[in-house]
């Protein structure tokens, strides 16, 4: 019989996430019971409630990892005008939440949607690109103020557009680019030149 693999406490925690991002993707969240992850992981019911003590914190976590990945990959080109590299981070986002339909709908249309678990990476992730945006532009004091709050007001725009278009999939993907952008042009642009590209 062959011996079991050794893995650190870091790539058995990814492993117990990758088998609960598989299982989020196939059932409900209230089907999937801890138990069967650890199951499938080939852990302990214990190693799962040692490293994430209720099923809510075990899916925050799932989502953070994805997010951070998605950030990760996000870069302001300093020879692209700002809106550009915005359009750009934007498609990622909705690329990525079409591949994470179930994942996307757990943390926005169930009793999760509330927990500050589970929003704050969506929140953390989209700030971060709001930060670089107000950075890049080169915006101070009340400038960046007006232009934050403009900001924050597009990503609860996006968040509820997407979360719509992936729910009944009656508009198109482009149809959500273009609406987002818009809003975007209409609000922080208004207050940021983003036809120019990053200040350094």
């Amino acid at each position: 019989m062959p011996s079991r693999r050794r893995l650190t406490p870091e790539q058995r925690r990814d492993e117990l996430m990758d088998v609960g991002a598989r299982l989020f993707g196939e059932r409900s969240f209230d089907e999937v019971a801890m138990e069967d992850i650890a199951a499938q992981a080939g852990a302990s019911r214990a190693l799962m409630y040692h490293y994430f003590p209720t099923k809510g914190e075990f899916f925050a976590a799932i989502w953070k990892r994805a997010h951070d990945r998605l950030l990760a990959e996000l870069r302001i080109d300093p020879e692209e005008p700002v809106r550009t590299a915005v359009y750009r981070s934007l498609v990622a986002h909705l690329d990525f939440y079409r591949a994470h339909i179930p994942l996307v709908l757990i943390a926005n249309r169930t009793a999760l949607a509330a927990d500050p678990a589970v929003r704050g990476p969506v929140v953390e992730d989209l700030n971060a690109l709001c930060e670089r945006v107000l950075d890049a532009c080169g915006a101070t004091g009340h400038t960046r103020e007006v232009a934050a709050a403009a900001l924050a007001g597009w990503i609860a725009f996006i968040r509820e557009v997407a979360v719509e278009w992936l729910a009944h999939q009656r508009i198109s993907r482009d149809e959500v680019l273009r609406m987002c952008m818009a809003t975007l042009d209409a609000t922080a642009g208004a207050q940021l030149d983003l036809t120019a590209p990053p200040r350094r």
